[in-house]
C-alpha cells in the first residue's frame, strides 16, 4: 500500500510544474495584501475643523478666529469639533469689535459643527470619513469599519475550509476571488456608511477564504520539501508585496472611490489563472475521481519532461487520504487537565495579543509623522525580512526563546517611543518599524509552535481555536489605534506593555524544538520543558510533521 506522496514521487520536487504552481498561487495572494489593509487609506481621517458658512456676516478677523484652539501634542491647533457660537461672533463683528482685543475669546460660548466640517485635502482628496462626516460624535464609526472587516475575516475562516472540502479547492479559490473583487467593486457605489461596511464584511469573508484555500491547494499539490518554503516565504512574502502595492496605488489615486476601482483590477487579472492552476489531485482522489487526478499528474509529468507510468492511481492499491478512525474529541479536551488548560490559555493570549500588535501597527502606519504613503510602504516592506528571519530561526533554535526574543524586541522598542523627543520623528518611525519587525516575526512562528505543542488527537482543533483568538485580536486592534486621538504615544505604551507581557508568558511554555510530536493527550501532559527524549535531527526532519502545512493567515 502506497500513499499519495509515494505514488507521485516520480514527478520530483522542484520541476517546471511545481515552480509554476508555487508562483501562480503565491501571486493570487497579492490582492489579499492590499484589500486587507486598504482601510488605512479608505477610512483615513484628514485634518478638519468646523465649517463657517460663506453667507455668515463676519469680518476677516472674526472668520479667522471663529474656531477655538486646543492643545495637541504640545502645540495649539484649531478645534476639530467646536466653534464659537456663530450668532454671538456675528453680533460682535457687526459692532466692529476685534477678537482678542475687545472680546475675551475664552469667555465666548461654543457650539458644535452644526454646518458640517471643512476637511484638508493636502493628503487625501476624499475618504469615507470626508464623504459621510465620520468625525466628532460619529468618529466611533471609523475603527468600527476596520473591526467589521475583521469580523468578516473571522466568519470567512469558519466556512472556507468546509466549502473547499465540499466543492473542491480550485472552484472555491476562484469563487472567493470573485467575492473579494466583486464586492470591493460594489463598495464604489455605496450611498452611506452602513452599505459600505456591510459590503466590507463580505469582502473580509472573501479575503481570508481566498488566502486559506490558496494555501491548502499549494500544500496539497507541492511536495514535502517545497511546502515549508511555500507556507512561509511564498504565501507571506507575496502578501507583503500586495501590501506594498497599496500605498503606491493610494499615492497616485487620492479619491477613495477611484482607489477602490483601481484595487479591483488585479483581482480581474487573476481570471486567466483558471486555465493554469489545476484542481488538487488529493481532493479528487478523496472524491474517488481517479481519472481526473491522473490527467493532472500526467500533464505535470509532461511539463517536467518525465515519463509517467501508464496507471498512476490504482484504486485497489492507493491509500485514500483519510485519517484513521480515532476517538472523538471536543473543545473541552483542550482544558482537560491543569497542564493542558494552562498551555491553552497561554496560547490564546499569545495569539490574541500578537495579532493586536501586528494589526494595530499596520493600521496606524499612515498616522505616523511624515509622509503617510511612505510610512505605509515601510510598514509593508519590513515584513519581508521579518518572514525570512523567522524562517531561518525556526530551522535552528528553540521555539519559546526565539518567539519571546522577538516579542521582547518588538515590545521594548515600542516602549522607548515615549522617550523620543517630538522633534526626532525619524527616530520614532524607525522604532515603530523595528517593533513591527519583531511582532511580525513572532506572528509568523505561532502556527508552527502551536502545532508542535499539541498531540495529533487535538492538533487541528488547537490550531483552529488559537487562530480564532488572533481574529479576535484583529477585531479589537483598531481601537488601540483610536487611543492615539487622546495621546500620540498612548497606543505604543499599551501595545509595548502587552507585547513584553506576552513575551514573558512565552517563556513558561514547554519547549517543542527537536522533540517527538505528542500523539495523545497523555503524552502532552509530559511536555514540560524537556520532558520528551530528543530524537536525532535527521529523524525529526523525516517525520511526517504538520508544521510543513501551516503558516500565519
Amino acid at each position: 500500500m502506497r500513499d499519495y506522496d509515494e505514488v507521485t514521487s516520480f514527478l520530483g520536487e522542484w520541476g517546471p510544474f511545481q515552480r509554476l504552481i508555487f508562483f501562480l498561487l503565491s501571486a493570487s495572494i497579492i490582492p489579499n495584501g492590499f484589500n486587507g489593509m486598504s482601510v488605512v487609506f479608505l477610512a483615513a481621517t484628514p485634518e478638519h475643523r468646523c465649517r463657517v458658512p460663506d453667507t455668515a456676516n463676519l469680518s476677516r478677523a472674526w472668520r479667522n478666529h471663529s474656531v477655538p484652539l486646543r492643545l495637541q501634542d504640545g502645540r495649539e491647533v484649531p478645534h476639530s469639533c467646536r466653534r464659537y457660537r456663530l450668532a454671538a461672533i456675528a453680533n460682535f463683528s457687526a459692532l466692529g469689535l476685534e477678537p482678542g482685543r475687545d472680546v475675551d475669546l475664552e469667555q465666548l460660548e461654543q457650539e458644535g459643527c452644526v454646518d458640517g466640517w471643512e476637511f484638508s485635502q493636502d493628503i487625501y482628496l476624499s475618504t469615507i470619513v470626508t464623504e459621510w462626516s465620520l468625525v466628532c460624535e460619529d468618529d466611533w464609526k471609523t475603527p468600527l469599519t476596520s473591526s467589521l472587516f475583521f469580523v468578516g475575516v473571522l466568519l470567512g475562516s469558519f466556512v472556507s475550509g468546509q466549502l473547499s472540502d465540499r466543492f473542491g479547492r480550485k472552484s472555491i479559490l476562484f469563487a472567493t476571488m470573485a467575492v473579494q473583487t466583486g464586492f470591493s467593486f460594489l463598495q464604489i457605489f455605496s450611498i452611506n456608511w452602513e452599505m459600505f461596511t456591510i459590503l466590507f464584511v463580505i469582502v473580509g469573508m472573501g479575503q481570508i477564504s481566498n488566502y486559506v484555500v490558496a494555501f491548502i491547494l499549494g500544500t496539497e499539490i507541492l511536495g514535502k520539501s517545497v511546502r515549508i518554503l511555500f507556507s512561509t516565504l511564498g504565501v507571506c512574502t507575496f502578501f507583503a508585496v500586495g501590501y506594498m502595492l497599496l500605498p503606491l496605488f493610494a499615492y497616485f489615486i487620492r479619491d477613495w472611490r477611484m482607489l477602490l476601482l483601481a484595487l479591483t483590477v488585479p483581482g480581474v487579472l487573476c481570471i486567466p489563472l483558471w486555465w493554469f492552476i489545476p484542481e488538487s489531485p488529493r481532493w479528487l482522489i478523496s472524491q474517488r475521481r481517479f481519472r481526473e487526478a491522473e490527467s493532472i499528474i500526467q500533464k505535470a509529468a509532461k511539463m517536467n519532461n518525465i515519463a509517467a507510468p501508464t496507471v498512476i492511481f490504482d484504486p485497489m492499491e492507493l491509500q485514500e487520504l483519510k485519517l484513521p478512525s480515532q476517538q472523538k474529541v471536543f473543545i473541552l479536551d483542550l482544558f482537560r487537565t491543569r497542564n493542558i488548560a494552562t498551555i491553552t490559555i497561554m496560547s490564546l493570549l499569545l495569539w490574541m495579543l500578537t495579532s493586536v500588535g501586528y494589526f494595530a501597527l499596520s493600521l496606524n502606519a499612515p498616522n505616523l509623522h511624515g509622509d503617510a504613503y511612505l510610512n505605509c510602504f515601510l510598514s509593508a516592506l519590513i515584513e519581508v525580512p521579518a518572514y525570512i528571519v523567522a524562517w531561518l530561526l525556526l530551522r535552528t533554535l528553540p521555539r519559546r526563546y526565539i518567539i519571546a526574543g522577538v516579542l521582547f524586541l518588538g515590545g521594548g522598542v515600542l516602549l522607548l517611543i515615549q522617550l523620543v523627543p517630538a522633534d526626532y520623528n525619524f527616530l520614532s518611525i524607525g522604532l515603530v518599524m523595528l517593533g513591527k519587525f519583531g511582532i511580525t516575526s513572532a506572528f509568523s512562528m505561532l502556527y508552527v509552535f502551536t502545532a508542535e505543542l499539541y498531540p495529533t488527537l487535538v492538533r487541528n482543533m488547537a490550531v483552529g481555536v488559537t487562530s480564532m483568538a488572533s481574529r479576535v485580536g484583529s477585531i479589537i486592534a483598531p481601537y488601540f489605534v483610536y487611543l492615539g486621538a487622546y495621546d500620540r504615544v498612548l497606543p505604543y505604551i499599551v501595545m509595548g506593555s502587552l507585547t513584553v507581557f506576552i513575551g514573558i508568558i512565552t517563556l513558561f511554555f514547554p519547549e517543542s524544538f527537536g522533540m517527538t510530536l505528542p500523539e495523545t493527550l497523555e503524552q502532552m501532559q509530559k511536555v514540560k520543558g524537556f520532558g520528551f527524549r530528543k530524537k536525532p535531527r535527521d529523524s525529526v526532519e523525516k517525520e511526517e510533521n504538520p508544521k510543513v502545512l501551516i503558516t500565519s493567515f
